[in-house]
């Protein structure tokens, strides 16, 4: 049995979030959550209020002991990209690229 939650368009991009959830991979869930409130990354927010919405999918969707609970997956994939312009010299434009991730995080219960 597991528990998924879904967090899609964040504007933050993959590569940064995938720093944060390669600290919670395969720990339990209140580790996790310790982990993800003593780290200095912007991308920590999102991903312990989500991590806090599959305990809940869990506890009250598919009735687990909240005790027992691990992170088994965690990934993020890209999102939109939101192309920008930047000028630049001599009537040039440069783009920016505005990344946004879709993070998915499942929790299982250990046996």
């Amino acid at each position: 049995m597991e528990a998924r939650a879904y967090l899609r368009g964040v504007r933050i991009s993959p590569r940064k979030v995938q720093i944060v959830l390669d600290l919670i991979r395969n720990k339990p869930t209140n580790v996790a959550l310790a982990i993800l409130r003593n780290t200095p990354k912007a991308a920590s927010d999102p991903v312990a209020k989500l991590l806090k919405s599959a305990m809940a999918n869990a506890e009250n969707n598919h009735s687990m002991d909240k005790n027992h609970l691990y992170v088994a997956e965690c990934f993020v994939t890209p999102g939109m990209i939101m192309k920008r312009i930047m000028p630049r010299a001599q009537g040039r434009a440069f783009r920016i690229n505005k990344r946004t991730s879709h993070i998915t995080i499942v929790v299982k219960e250990q046996e």
